[in-house]
């Protein structure tokens, strides 16, 4: 049997590029003699996507589609269409056309030259200057507290083997931070470098939010450093709160007429403390939120629908 090459492209209120995504893939594979299927998973678009996918489904039976009851975010819902795959390798894309549909040749001549992954790396971004700095931080930092080094400018998007792909199926992780995940596997992985175009048809659906929940995800997932460090910043803290302490009852002790203390010191650092142990807690509570998830056990998606599968 030829080999069979599946393309994941996942949507969400991407009625403006989904139909001419799947043509050109179409068009590409067809080119290229590909044998392929097209596995569309949407997130319950609300702006007409959904009835696209479905022309197209009725039209192209090697397209498929998998219809999500309701939002389950920008995390879960890909790395799902990648476990629902049939292919002897598995190529994850988004639907915006900011990885060029051009890539899947590139994926799959890698492919066939022995690569089990693959993954798309951007030289070029379309980010706004005050991202490319935030992201530029957050990688170095992430490396630096991280057991396993991850690629700067991936997002996951690339090709997979079905041998990493059957790996992937028995990890049972709630909240799957691929991009740091497949690292952590073991596999060689090449990289093909491209251009990030800037999005042509709608709105991206990252935002401030969204970035700052992966960045933190990585940085939960990946590392327990933090953890560590906040027991050797704990007890830093208490050994100069018990100095400054015994400081303070000997100085007012041996210069009682003169001892006088302002308020404000007291409230800066009343205050400066406090902001501290919130933010502790804060990341504590991501920990803690991380292994509940596990404990629930609930499925990554719930489907609504599923069609030509």
């Amino acid at each position: 049997m030829p080999l069979l090459l599946s393309i994941v492209t996942p949507t969400f209120n991407e009625v403006d590029n989904i139909e001419k995504l799947s043509l050109k893939i179409r068009e590409i594979c067809n080119l290229k003699n590909v044998n392929y299927e097209q596995i569309i998973i949407d997130n319950d678009s609300n702006d007409g996507t959904i009835e696209v996918i479905k022309k197209l489904t009725s039209k192209y039976k090697n397209i498929k589609a998998i219809i999500n009851q309701s939002n389950f975010g920008h995390i879960k819902s890909p790395y799902h269409g990648l476990l629902q795959s049939q292919g002897d390798a598995v190529i994850f894309m988004t639907s915006d056309f900011q990885s060029p549909p051009e890539l899947i040749i590139d994926y799959y001549n890698k492919w066939i030259s022995g690569s089990k992954v693959v993954l798309g790396r951007r030289r070029k971004v379309s980010d706004v200057y005050f991202l490319k700095i935030i992201k530029f931080f957050y990688y170095n930092f992430i490396n630096k507290i991280s057991n396993q080094k991850m690629e700067k400018n991936i997002t996951g998007e690339g090709l997979y083997d079905r041998s990493v792909i059957n790996i992937l199926k028995t990890i049972k992780d709630p909240y799957p931070y691929i991009r740091g995940l497949i690292f952590e596997l073991g596999f060689k992985i090449d990289f093909i470098d491209f251009d990030q175009p800037s999005r042509q048809r709608g709105i991206s659906k990252n935002n401030l939010y969204t970035l700052f929940d992966m960045g933190l995800v990585g940085v939960v997932k990946h590392s327990n450093v933090l953890l560590r460090l906040m027991i050797i910043f704990g007890f830093f803290l208490s050994i100069v709160s018990l100095f400054i302490a015994i400081c303070f009852f000997f100085y007012k002790i041996l210069f009682w007429d003169n001892f006088q203390l302002g308020l404000a010191p007291i409230l800066i650092g009343f205050f400066g403390l406090t902001s501290i142990q919130i933010m502790i807690i804060g990341l504590i509570g991501e920990y803690i939120s991380t292994v509940l998830s596990y404990l629930k056990n609930l499925p990554l998606v719930i489907e609504k629908e599923r069609i030509n599968f």
